[in-house]
């Protein structure tokens, strides 16, 4: 099977980018693995497909593929990049879309000076939508002590980790599942080894994206995150939203707080409460192609 394809980049998180607007291309999880392989396939962190509308209050709908071939809710720097393409594509001539995810509904706008904003929703902390187990963690007060109340409003979780670490992180879903900690430098942080393992524990069953969070000042700050079935990426765009909501809460950060990663920067807004989480950024389209999925697969 020979398929046409995009590649895309938002602050260096890469994607493949799959019409299906007008035809399915009826893909299996190997077809996907083998699209995101950097060494077989084109490489990707994530594959995006954009297909219609299917609802009338809604301008598109796109699928989130893992590099390991697994679906996703939400993907934030990906809702950029897919803007961009629809545009590009002459899919639509708006310069702001509602688009259909699996993890629900969100707005996206191009920006005159080409960057896009995503209105990313509410964060979610009711602990079974994330989803998240308690009886797998320690729920800690405001003062970080452990707390006999294992409830939404726990400030924080103790994670007890199969290599002997524990760690604190806060919990809370952008359309798919975050655990946040706070650490002194990311660029020491144990993200390759912390990370694997917080993704597969207990308290998560369906695994989770792990965040490493320096918060620089009130204003900013640095992140690295293992992302959920495609390992560390150079930006993960519900990343950078769920580090700046659980720096908020912990009194850590400002409602605007710039989120610099490998791959770039993001600007993140949030106001409390059940307010939306705006994410701002670049969205760039890398190169087009064609490409033959091998029948064996």
């Amino acid at each position: 099977m020979r398929i046409r394809f995009t590649k895309m980049q938002g602050a260096g998180n890469d994607f493949v980018v799959l019409d299906e607007t007008t035809q399915r291309l009826n893909l299996t999880p190997a077809h996907y693995r083998f699209l995101a392989d950097r060494h077989l396939g084109v490489g990707a962190d994530q594959i995006l497909t954009v297909r219609p509308a299917p609802q009338p209050d809604v301008d598109f709908e796109y699928l989130i593929h893992n590099a390991d071939g697994g679906e996703v809710e939400q993907c934030g720097n990906g809702s950029r990049c897919f803007v961009r393409f629809v545009r590009e594509q002459g899919l639509t001539d708006k310069t702001t879309v509602r688009v259909k995810v699996h993890g629900g509904v969100i707005t996206l706008q191009e920006m005159s000076d080409g960057q896009v904003t995503v209105d990313m929703g509410a964060p979610v902390f009711d602990l079974p939508q994330v989803p998240f187990v308690a009886a797998h963690a320690q729920a800690l007060d405001v003062t970080g002590q452990a707390s006999p109340v294992a409830t939404s409003n726990a400030n924080a979780w103790q994670l007890g980790l199969s290599n002997g670490d524990a760690v604190t992180v806060g919990v809370v879903s952008m359309g798919n599942p975050h655990a946040v900690q706070v650490v002194t430098d990311v660029d020491t942080a144990p993200v390759l080894t912390q990370g694997p393992l917080i993704e597969h524990h207990a308290a998560f069953p369906k695994r989770v994206n792990a965040g490493f969070m320096q918060v620089m000042h009130r204003g900013a700050v640095r992140l690295r995150v293992f992302e959920r079935g495609a390992g560390e990426t150079l930006a993960c765009g519900t990343g950078a939203c769920a580090a700046v909501v659980m720096g908020i809460r912990w009194g850590l950060l400002d409602p605007h707080v710039s989120v610099q990663t490998h791959g770039g920067t993001l600007t993140i807004e949030w106001q409390g409460g059940d307010t939306p989480v705006r994410m701002t950024g670049p969205a760039t389209t890398v190169f087009q192609g064609e490409i033959t999925i091998p029948d064996t697969l």
